[in-house]
């Protein structure tokens, strides 16, 4: 029986699929305007560790990870610049180019952590016409507004707004209003962009499309999508209005998928996610992984450092999901030579067949394979799994 931690309900659950033995998954997928630095990869080596288990329980499973490449903020909120637009003027290319380029190099990289390839892999600027019109739902139900520079969801119209982050709303909107004012006509600092219109601090922006949201600065609607409600847009189309299992990393609880949630129910008029599950951070020698301190490596690096991807993707799985892991070349290190060991003996089973083993052994292995399911089942508890001896 799989259980699963649950960030809705703070516990594990056990896992019900809406349609017996089907699961339908989305992944928060990166921002292709730079490379990604192996904290990225681990978020989404957890995402392969759990479509892997699925499967290996006997689920079909969609997948769906996505590619954001317009409408991300450097705020994560709706301040800052355009993190695409940042990496146009960083390397002198079109938005398109620049995604096109850090998705290969994305993908050349999840290829030799070998990650399984996702079911979909949309790119959010491909789903604009569908985002539109769930912008267009909610200011039809009015939970959304229009100002000159854009097009707010209402958090004051969703009730239940802070179900996934466990928050005191009166606590975000004190913190949220400390923030930079870049619309005085946004209602409440909690109330976030669903569209941002070609004006303001956004007249000059590279991508935009024509909308059926007006204001009196542009009667054409043209903009694009604010971040969250591409997530929304992308999840709905492919996967439908409630999803089984949605997995990101924890620093989307308070922000991102807290708004998913708001646009998602308030639009679909029913529960968008059944599971939330969160990866946690990994750092470096204790510290924040950055690429401003030189901590935050590329695959790249770490393989013109003499160590195979594989090597990284076993260090990934000595520590659970859920939990921080520290990266130091020490450990890396210690990874490789267990990776190294680990393919020798299995390499050494090869000209064996179950057949030639004798009954005792066969019982010995049943047994670590029971053992070693159930800690799959336990919260995919990974490491528990490998220390199976």
């Amino acid at each position: 029986m799989l259980q699963l931690y649950n960030t809705l309900t703070r516990k594990k659950d056990e896992f019900v699929p809406i349609e017996k033995g089907k699961v339908r998954f989305y992944h928060c997928g990166p921002t292709v305007y730079w490379t990604q630095h192996i904290g990225n990869l681990r978020g989404m080596m957890m995402g392969d560790l759990l479509v892997r288990t699925l499967r290996y329980l006997g689920y079909e499973v969609i997948h769906v990870r996505n590619y954001t490449d317009v409408g991300h903020m450097t705020s994560d909120a709706d301040t800052g610049e355009d993190k695409m637009e940042k990496g146009v003027k960083r390397e002198k290319l079109s938005p398109k180019e620049v995604a096109d380029k850090y998705i290969l190099q994305f993908e050349q990289d999840t290829k030799a952590l070998n990650l399984l390839e996702p079911t979909n892999k949309p790119r959010a600027t491909q789903y604009v016409p569908q985002m539109i019109e769930m912008v267009g739902e909610l200011l039809k139900k009015g939970y959304a507004y229009t100002t000159d520079l854009a097009v707010y969801f209402d958090v004051s119209k969703f009730s239940s707004y802070t179900e996934l982050n466990k928050q005191d709303i009166k606590k975000m909107k004190e913190g949220a209003g400390k923030a930079e004012v870049t619309d005085p006509k946004k209602k409440s600092p909690l109330d976030f962009a669903l569209w941002f219109f070609k004006a303001g601090t956004h007249k000059d922006a590279l991508q935009t499309w024509s909308s059926p949201f007006f204001s009196s600065l542009i009667t054409n609607g043209e903009g694009f999508p604010g971040w969250h409600i591409e997530c929304s847009a992308m999840s709905r189309s492919l996967l439908g209005n409630t999803i089984d299992i949605h997995l990101g990393g924890i620093e989307h609880i308070p922000v991102h998928h807290t708004n998913e949630i708001a646009q998602s129910e308030a639009s679909n008029g029913v529960k968008f996610v059944n599971y939330w599950l969160h990866n946690g951070h990994l750092l470096v020698n204790e510290g924040k992984m950055a690429k401003s301190e030189g901590t935050g490596y590329a695959l790249s690096e770490i393989i013109k450092k003499g160590y195979e991807p594989l090597a990284l993707r076993y260090f990934f799985l000595t520590a659970q999901y859920r939990s921080q892991q520290n990266f130091t070349w020490e450990a890396l290190r210690g990874s490789q030579t267990a990776f190294h060991d680990l393919r020798e003996m299995v390499a050494s089973w090869k000209d064996i067949s179950r057949v030639q083993l004798s009954e005792e052994k066969l019982k010995k292995i049943d047994a670590y394979r029971t053992q070693f399911t159930q800690a799959l089942e336990n919260d995919l508890n990974i490491p528990a799994a490998l220390a199976i001896t």
